[in-house]
């Protein structure tokens, strides 16, 4: 809030469906933030067209796609956009499991090491 340009983000991302995901990754920032390019769209089709904003960006505001830009950022946007998640037992509980190895997911069981 109080940017010049946070209106027309808002109405960008109420125009239409959206989808918020938790990325689970040693460094799920970095390299999230890698895939989806620069945040300014000519930069991203000029220096990476192949990222994600490089290939589908719009514009500054219409870039297509958000990533947090740190993991306190990232903290703060998961309790926002999924208030019952509980990060610190997802450290504790699930996330060991994601290092045993190549895993495959079962909704009934949950997360299995292969």
């Amino acid at each position: 809030a109080g940017r010049f340009f946070y209106q027309r983000l808002v109405e960008f991302m109420a125009s239409g469906p959206m989808w918020a995901y938790i990325l689970a990754h040693e460094n799920a920032v970095p390299l999230w933030r890698s895939l989806m390019g620069p945040t300014k769209v000519f930069q991203a089709r000029n220096s990476v067209p192949d990222s994600i904003r490089g290939a589908y960006g719009l514009t500054d505001t219409r870039n297509t796609t958000h990533g947090s830009d740190s993991q306190a950022s990232a903290s703060r946007e998961i309790a926002f956009f999924f208030p019952e998640f509980n990060e610190q037992l997802w450290y504790q509980q699930e996330e060991p499991r994601l290092r045993c190895g190549q895993v495959y997911y079962n909704a009934e069981e949950r997360v299995h090491c292969v």
